[in-house]
This record gives C-alpha cells, sequence and structure tokens, in this order.
C-alpha cells in the first residue's frame, strides 16, 4: 500500500516536505551560480582571462552537476523540482552578481561559494541521521564547494598581483 512512496520508506525520519523545500533552495542556489560562472566565462577578458576563463567553465560544469544531483534527490523524495526561473533569484542563497573586471567576477564567485559552503553545512547539521542519503549527497556537494572556493581564493590572489 505504500509503493507509490518510492524510494521513502518508515525508516525515513525527515519531514519529507521539508526536505523538499530546502532542496528546492539548493537547487535555486546552484542554477543561479551554473549562470554566474558561464556569464563570467563568456566575459572574461583582459590578461589573466585565458586561464581563469577555462576555470569558469569547469566550475559551471561542476555547479550544473550538482543541480541535477539535487533534482533527482528531489524527485526521488516524491517532489517536484522548481526551475520556475521567475523564482530562481529569490530562491537562491547566493547572487548572480554584475560584476565587469576579471577580478570583481572572481569575488562574486568567491563570495557565493563561501555562503553555499555556510548554508551547505548547515543544512547538512540539520538533516543528521534523519535523512542520511540527502545528507551525503550534500557533503559531497559541499567539498566540492570548498573545492572551488580555494580555486578562486588562489585566482585573486594571482589576478591581484
Amino acid at each position: 500500500e505504500k509503493m507509490d512512496d518510492g524510494a521513502v520508506t518508515a525508516s525515513y525520519r525527515a519531514d519529507r516536505n521539508k526536505v523538499v523545500d530546502v532542496l528546492n533552495e539548493v537547487l535555486a542556489t546552484e542554477t543561479v551560480c551554473t549562470l554566474r560562472y558561464r556569464s563570467h566565462y563568456f566575459m572574461a577578458k583582459g590578461i589573466h582571462a585565458s586561464g581563469v576563463e577555462d576555470e569558469f567553465l569547469e566550475h559551471a560544469r561542476e555547479e550544473q552537476d550538482h543541480a541535477d544531483r539535487v533534482a533527482k534527490r528531489i524527485t526521488e523524495l516524491g517532489g517536484k523540482p522548481d526551475l520556475d526561473p521567475a523564482g530562481l533569484a529569490t530562491r537562491s542563497h547566493a547572487q548572480y552578481g554584475n560584476g565587469e573586471q576579471l577580478e570583481d567576477m572572481i569575488k562574486e564567485d568567491l563570495i557565493a561559494e563561501r555562503i553555499a559552503i555556510a548554508t551547505y553545512s548547515e543544512i547538512v547539521r540539520w538533516l543528521g541521521n534523519d535523512d542520511p542519503t540527502t545528507r551525503r549527497m550534500l557533503e559531497e556537494i559541499l567539498a566540492k564547494e570548498e573545492e572551488h572556493a580555494d580555486d578562486m581564493a588562489k585566482l585573486l590572489s594571482r589576478v591581484r598581483k
């Protein structure tokens, strides 16, 4: 009689609706970050652009992978991924940004990565053992966001010299 619940069994202890809501915020954040990195990839110019633009594109692809994983998890929990463009910016924890200089673009990306790190760390703690699958997924994404922040910090240091 519970077959329609799919992956969610009686042992699932989290508030499924709240988890889906939180994951939709993560989805919006990852989508906005994907778009920002892609914009920076196309808009990068200047003496340091050749190495930095490649990093922007790599990060855009990884952020899109994160968004895809989160959307998939939302559907596994019986929810609907909310990709309505009208609300992405309001649900996202990070801003899109409008930096025009390479240094400003890198700063925007670093700030967004740091926001994601803080937000995802909080979500991981909140989930605890109530939804270990979602927690593990977010821990993996969190590790990648920390790597992205480190990359941006190194690029910022290089561009400033």
